[in-house]
């Protein structure tokens, strides 16, 4: 096997509008490309057809990451979840179209009914992240959920957490890792042994152990030389994708060193 591909997440320039995201792109002089399809950036017919021909262009690959202002695949409302779910079958149908390689998704969250109610929105994640990845692979997408940190309040944020879902859903998922997201917890190592099997996706940026700041990788207290060595001591060769808001370039580098 391989080394890990090194992947730029336009989530830096977020709040640029579409075109000059696009911009970016051109810039960027890096093959793999992580769509976020939401906000200013969020994906229609015109707008694949405008980057597949950037990709054709430029030799780029995809992967897109899925709508997540304001979505809940655990909302205990009946028709506000189905208008979701309505709306994440459109992002996959978008990627499907880009021959994209991943969908990221985020696992549900609790709300004011986790305690009238318990185990709801638990069982309600269970049963849309598996609908979710249903569909996704009947339109050649593989979907992965991603690890998401404290103190937000989704149902599946620690590697027990991850456990239980994957005791209890009856599709075979698999999973983004969030490194930043991990290092929150202080568990990035027991993902990364845990999961091994299941990671086919892989975000990176950096933070201070206590809030996800999207620091540049470097600029935050995780170990990336110890990170990387347990990365390839799992023999991951698919995509790491720099998720950072900033120090983007240094990120980059940075990546492009440890697995080089």
């Amino acid at each position: 096997m391989g080394s890990p591909k090194i992947g730029l997440s336009m989530l830096y320039c977020f709040g640029e509008p579409f075109d000059g995201m696009i911009e970016q792109i051109k810039k960027a002089e890096i093959a793999n490309i992580e769509l976020v399809d939401d906000g200013l950036h969020a994906l229609n017919r015109k707008r694949v057809q405008i980057l597949n021909d950037l990709a054709a262009s430029y030799g780029l690959k995809y992967t897109v990451h899925a709508p997540f202002i304001g979505i809940n695949i655990s909302m205990p409302s009946d028709w506000l979840l189905k208008a979701m779910l309505k709306g994440l079958k459109k992002s996959i149908v978008n990627s499907s179209a880009l021959n994209c390689q991943v969908w990221v998704f985020h696992p549900g969250s609790k709300s004011v009914m986790s305690n009238l109610s318990p185990g709801m929105d638990w069982d309600r994640n269970l049963k849309a992240a598996g609908l979710l990845s249903k569909f996704a692979r009947d339109h050649g997408v593989k979907a992965a959920i991603e690890n998401v940190p404290e103190p937000f309040l989704f149902v599946m944020k620690t590697v027990e957490d991850f456990r239980r879902f994957y005791d209890e859903v009856d599709e075979d998922i698999s999973m983004t890792l969030d490194l930043g997201h991990a290092n929150i917890s202080h568990q990035i190592e027991a993902f990364l042994t845990t999961f091994a099997d299941k990671i086919v996706h892989m975000h990176a940026h950096d933070n201070d152990g206590k809030s996800d700041l999207h620091l540049g990788a470097g600029f935050g207290t995780i170990n990336w030389e110890k990170t990387a060595d347990l990365i390839k001591k799992t023999s991951y060769d698919k995509i790491i994708v720099v998720e950072s808001a900033e120090h983007v370039q240094e990120s980059l580098n940075r990546l492009r060193q440890l697995f080089a």
